[in-house]
């Protein structure tokens, strides 16, 4: 075996494709500044029972798991950032009113996401605490799509769609963890033989809508038509005025905005409004968010909470051509000139990227795309095209 290999799903990055990556990073993180959000950086390994507390058996499953040498316990090395930032506003802030936390660092996952995913994504996100309202929801969703905007990805779709219109369903239904696992399998897949064989002992109105559920994606007249579909009752009632709400709001930001009523990504974790923001350069969802109430429960300390995250690698992959390595200007080594070392300094404090040739390497930097070099005229150190 090759010693140079890497598990399947996990790869190097490269130079050209991480500096992409960094400004990226860097870019999202002041964004995320300027609009108060404060910057946490949680560990890669905690105790696993409490990386996963409240997360639901989806993430325990995506998490890889290893025994620690100094407790004896067993930990997990992060699959999701989320949860620990909710842990760390719960626990280690514990302010009272609205905190705004952003984070950016590796995760690991036990399988990719895709056949062309990584199992090493590069997470970045924003979170907002202590507000229940719609208002922070569509803060979160604005924050994303200005994110993905300021990475090149110039006019994103924005689909919405809310958990709490399946659950609402279920309850109604009155069945047990299997059937209600069996009917979201078959409304993620929109199964609709499945989902009739599911439904045939409920009423004829819960079956129209269990077999409804996955055909209900549209622009807001979608809303209506779900009003006249779904069972009246004050649960969905309450999530379709939410997702209007969101909808006149949103349209105002630029952005195409689509609802999806069997969109149950994160089900067991997301508590109301779900996102997801796509784009054409790409088939798969760049940036995914939602509301996750409960969480603050599990962590002993009830607090609204939305956000969103994105994975950097794969927006870098979308977005390829929009980062350009700039030019370098080779300079002689000699160290012992002064004038010349002052000159250096003076252009990498402007931002320049000035490489220094080492000896018996001066000319050897077509490889680095030195298109400039310093060499000494007149007495002073200019730059000249090389």
């Amino acid at each position: 075996m090759r010693k140079w290999l890497l598990p399947e799903y996990i790869e190097d990055i490269l130079p050209d494709e991480a500096r992409c990556i960094e400004i990226f990073r860097r870019k999202l993180l002041d964004l995320f500044e300027v609009h108060g959000y404060q910057l946490v950086q949680p560990p890669l390994l905690e105790y696993i029972d409490s990386l996963l507390t409240g997360t639901g058996h989806d993430l325990d499953l995506r998490t890889f798991k290893l025994v620690d040498q100094l407790s004896g316990r067993t930990l997990g090395v992060r699959a999701d950032i989320t949860p620990q930032v909710a842990r760390i506003d719960a626990h280690l802030l514990n302010r009272r009113g609205v905190s705004r936390l952003c984070y950016a660092g590796s995760v690991l996952h036990t399988l990719p996401a895709g056949l062309s995913g990584t199992r090493e994504p590069l997470q970045v996100g924003a979170e907002i605490y202590g507000h229940a309202g719609i208002e922070a929801d569509v803060e979160v969703q604005s924050l994303m799509l200005a994110a993905l905007r300021l990475t090149g990805i110039v006019r994103p779709q924005l689909d919405i769609g809310h958990v709490g219109v399946f659950r609402a369903l279920v309850r109604r239904a009155r069945v047990d963890t299997e059937i209600e696992a069996a009917l979201f399998r078959a409304v993620q897949l929109k199964d609709v033989s499945s989902l009739h064989m599911l439904a045939r002992r409920f009423s004829t109105s819960l079956r129209t809508a269990f077999e409804q559920l996955p055909e209900l994606t549209g622009t807001s007249e979608m809303l209506g038509m779900a009003q006249r579909i779904l069972p009246d009752v004050p649960e969905i009632r309450k999530a379709l005025a939410q997702l209007r709400a969101i909808g006149r709001v949103m349209k105002t930001n630029e952005v195409d905005v689509r609802f999806d009523l069997g969109e149950l990504r994160g089900y067991r974790y997301h508590s109301g409004v779900v996102f997801a923001a796509y784009a054409e350069e790409s088939s798969n969802a760049l940036a995914l968010g939602g509301r996750y109430d409960e969480i603050g429960r599990a962590f002993g300390r009830a607090r609204p909470a939305t956000g969103f995250s994105l994975d950097l690698r794969e927006v870098a992959n979308v977005v390829p051509s929009q980062i350009t390595r700039g030019c370098s200007v080779l300079a002689p080594y000699m160290p012992r000139d002064a004038v010349l070392q002052k000159r250096i300094s003076a252009l990498r404090q402007a931002g320049t990227i000035v490489i220094v040739g080492l000896p018996g390497h001066n000319g050897a930097c077509a490889e680095l795309d030195c298109d400039r070099k310093l060499v000494r005229r007149a007495g002073k150190w200019q730059v000249v095209n090389n």
